[in-house]
C-alpha cells in the first residue's frame, strides 16, 4: 500500500507562522491571509496586561493555536496544577483551535530544568504519560496535540520505538500527535553523526510511515543548524530543502494538516515568514492535486 492510499482528505492545508513578539504590530497592521498563528502559551499566563490585550487583538483577525513548552507531560512526578489552571484560564480567554505541547518531561522532584528533556520509550513512561495528557485534556475539556521532540540525550530503556510510542499515547489518551518534521531530521542526522548507518531521508520516511494518520493534528516546519558534531533544532532559519522533501512526504501520508512554520531565533522580517508559508501551501497543493484531479473524474 502506498503512502498517498492513507491520505484522509485532500483540501488545501491551513498554514500558518509562529507569532513571536517583534512581528506583534506588523502582523495586527498587514493582517495577511493565515490559516492560524501560533503562540507559546506561558508567555501569555499572566492575568490581564499588555501581551493578552494582544493576544485578544490577533485572535479577533486569525484563530490561534496555544503551543506550550512547560508542562511536562513525561514527568513522573505528575502535573504541576498551578500551570494547568494557568493553561485553562488562558483556554478559555482565547478558546484556540489547537492547545498542544511537547512528549517530554522538565520536572524532577522539587526542580524545573526549564529544558524539554526526552522520556523513555517504556510502558512505564507510556503510562505517566498517558495519564498526565488525561489530566491536562479532562481540565481543559478539549484533546491536545502532543509533539515529538528534538532530542540530544537517549535513554537505554526502551520497550519501543518513538512512532509506536506516539502512536499508543495518541490510541489511549484519545490526544492528537503534533508531527514536527524538522526535529524528525534532526534526530536522524545526529544519529548519523553518533556512527548510525543507513540515509537520514529513509530513516525520517519510515518515521513518519509508522504513525497512524488518524492521529496527526498539526506539522510543523523549521530551520535547523549544524555545529560540527551536533545539529540544533534552533528555529533560526529558513526550512531545509530536504525537510521541504520530508514535509512532502508527510503530506502524502497525513493528508491536508494545518502547517506550521516555525522561527524563533534570529526572527527576520514578518515578509520571510509569510514566504515560508506560501512555500508550504505550494508544496502540499503539489503532492495533494493529483488526488484532487483524480476525485474530479471520478465524479
Amino acid at each position: 500500500m502506498t503512502a498517498h492510499a492513507h491520505r484522509p482528505h485532500a483540501a488545501a492545508p491551513e498554514v500558518g507562522i509562529g507569532w513571536r513578539h517583534p512581528h506583534y504590530a506588523a502582523l495586527l497592521e498587514q493582517r495577511p491571509a493565515l490559516g492560524f498563528i501560533e503562540v507559546h502559551s506561558e508567555n501569555f499566563f499572566a492575568p490581564g496586561g499588555a501581551a493578552l490585550a494582544v493576544l485578544r487583538e490577533g485572535r479577533a483577525h486569525c484563530p490561534v493555536s496555544l503551543h506550550g513548552v512547560g508542562l511536562s507531560l513525561g514527568s513522573a512526578q505528575g502535573i504541576d496544577t498551578a500551570h494547568l489552571d494557568q493553561l485553562a484560564r488562558l483556554v478559555q480567554a482565547i478558546d484556540p483551535v489547537r492547545v498542544s505541547d511537547h512528549a517530554s518531561f522538565a520536572r524532577g522532584a522539587v526542580v524545573h530544568a526549564a529544558d524539554l528533556l526526552p522520556v523513555p520509550m517504556s510502558r512505564a513512561a507510556l503510562d505517566a504519560m498517558c495519564a498526565n495528557v488525561q489530566r491536562v485534556q479532562d481540565r481543559l475539556h478539549r484533546p491536545i496535540a502532543v509533539e515529538n521532540l528534538s532530542a540530544y540525550v537517549q535513554w537505554r530503556e526502551a520497550d519501543m520505538d518513538e512512532p509506536e510510542f506516539l502512536n499508543a499515547l495518541a490510541r489511549r489518551s484519545g490526544c492528537g500527535l503534533l508531527v514536527d518534521v524538522n526535529n524528525i531530521f534532526v534526530n536522524a542526522l545526529n544519529g548519523q553523526l553518533r556512527g548510525e548507518h543507513g540515509d537520514p531521508l529513509g530513516a525520517c520516511r519510515r518515521w513518519l510511515d509508522a504513525i497512524a494518520p488518524d492521529h496527526v493534528a498539526e506539522i510543523h516546519l523549521a530551520g535547523h543548524r549544524h555545529c560540527g558534531d551536533i545539529v540544533i533544532d534552533d528555529h533560526g532559519s529558513r526550512v531545509g530543502e530536504r525537510v521541504w522533501a520530508l514535509y512532502r512526504h508527510a503530506v502524502g501520508r497525513f493528508g491536508a494538516v494545518p502547517t506550521l512554520i516555525e522561527w524563533d531565533t534570529d526572527i527576520p522580517d514578518l515578509s520571510v515568514l509569510l514566504d515560508e508559508a506560501d512555500r508550504a501551501r505550494e508544496a502540499a497543493a503539489q503532492v495533494l492535486a493529483p488526488a484532487t484531479d483524480t476525485q474530479a473524474v471520478a465524479a
